[in-house]
């Protein structure tokens, strides 16, 4: 039994003073309001928030392509450079790289993680298990104490009409009965973990069939569907060109997407689209310091929250893995946008609801896992105002991760992955 006390937290109801929550076997027991200092005593207390979109391995790339390398520098070339650093990520190299990335997310008070799981195979030959990399995501979240969604990707193709895949994506290929088998790997894997997920990722309509696609819903078992959509133009057009309709249009077309599904960016919509994905109930899976790293766009945020669309945030390319400022980049491209203030408002208790996307639920309430975020100053203030990080302590299915702001594990993690770095750059 733990008892944590709060001078006030945001449960499910609101915000309420003088709380006291009651921890067992990783679950909120109880809660009391307006109650006594007692137990271990914390200012400000928040549900952890969900990432709902990350590939842990480009971690390892944060920081080493930020200088111009064409003319026509994006996201294009970009993912180009992308490829040639993945060459050199085997299994260990990938649990390395992925505890440090979580480890982060837990310090920026992410307590659990969808990881967009595409880099499947060795560079030469097969794996005996075929869910060899995946099972170092599994060992890296087990190291870390993050919660994990975990979300094998399908991927088969290059280019609209099933285009052959090109050597740089050699690693991330299937067909269906292979991902099968990854996906049932995976889910042994996953097993290992208190309250894991598992769902599937489709890459992208570019890199799956519409026959593919149709044959992979099934796969989910009702678990999440991620799927990449509308994040360039480019792919915008490539579709319009193939299809002769844009991306969301031809998705919500021809599947049933639902509050099953989480369309990741979703970037370029126009309103009729925008308007359809706020009433599937599906989540757009929103990472605004990726897409303005990589110069995807702006999300029409305030449009598609005026027709009740539910969004979540992530880490996606982890350039740089920081809660607060997802949010507050978030909101600062809809004043840039709408030349106005506090333009999406509440922002922290909207992002919550992403959650749904990973395949759980979110708040402080009896029952529910004791994913918690404690903070030395109010809300706002760390959203809007906080050179450094406010955050104190976090804890992750009732275990404390994070004390004093540093993950409980920081120094052998980052000793690792220091040595791993050296390893790469020699």
């Amino acid at each position: 039994m733990l008892s944590l006390w709060f001078e006030k937290a945001l449960l499910k109801s609101g915000w309420q003073s003088g709380v006291l929550l009651t921890i067992s076997d990783g679950r909120i027991a109880a809660i009391e309001t307006d109650a006594m200092p007692q137990g271990e005593r914390h200012v400000v207390g928040l549900p952890g928030m969900p990432n709902l979109h990350s590939h842990a391995f480009q971690r390892v790339i944060a920081g080493l392509t930020e200088r111009r390398t064409s003319e026509q520098d994006s996201f294009w070339s970009w993912r180009e450079q992308m490829y040639k650093f993945q060459a050199q990520i085997g299994p260990d190299e990938l649990q390395t790289i992925a505890a440090l990335a979580y480890m982060e997310m837990l310090e920026a008070g992410f307590t659990r993680v969808g990881e967009f799981h595409y880099l499947h195979h060795p560079q030469a030959g097969t794996f005996d298990d075929p869910a060899e990399m995946a099972g170092r995501i599994v060992a890296a979240a087990a190291q870390t104490g993050i919660g994990l969604t975990l979300l094998p990707v399908f991927y088969a193709h290059s280019g609209f009409g099933g285009q052959a895949p090109n050597a740089g994506q050699a690693r991330f290929i299937h067909d269906l009965e292979g991902f099968q088998r990854l996906l049932d790997a995976s889910r042994n894997h996953a097993a290992r973990l208190d309250d894991a997920v598992v769902g599937i990722a489709p890459h992208s309509l570019r890199a799956v069939t519409p026959e593919e696609l149709t044959a992979l819903i099934p796969m989910a078992e009702g678990a999440p569907i991620h799927i990449h959509i509308a994040e360039q133009m480019r792919e915008v057009e490539d579709c319009l060109a193939h299809t002769g309709e844009r991306p969301v249009e031809w998705l919500m077309d021809r599947v049933p997407v639902d509050a099953q599904w989480c369309l990741v960016h979703a970037t370029h919509m126009t309103p009729e689209e925008t308007m359809r994905l706020a009433k599937s109930g599906a989540v757009a899976g929103l990472c605004p310091i990726t897409e303005a790293n990589l110069g995807d766009g702006l999300f029409l945020a305030r449009d598609y929250l005026r027709h009740g669309g539910r969004f979540g945030i992530g880490s996606d390319s982890n350039v740089l893995i920081n809660a607060a400022e997802e949010l507050r980049l978030l909101e600062y491209g809809q004043r840039l946008i709408h030349r106005e203030r506090n333009v999406l408002d509440n922002l922290y208790v909207r992002a919550l609801d992403g959650a749904q996307a990973l395949g759980v639920e979110s708040g402080i309430a009896i029952d529910q896992p004791a994913d918690l975020v404690s903070l030395d100053c109010d809300l706002d203030t760390f959203v809007f105002a906080s050179a450094r990080s406010p955050i104190d302590c976090v804890w992750r299915y009732g275990r404390k991760q994070v004390s004093g702001g540093r993950h409980i594990k920081r120094d052998v993690i980052l000793a690792d992955y220091r040595r791993l770095m050296q390893r790469l750059s020699s």
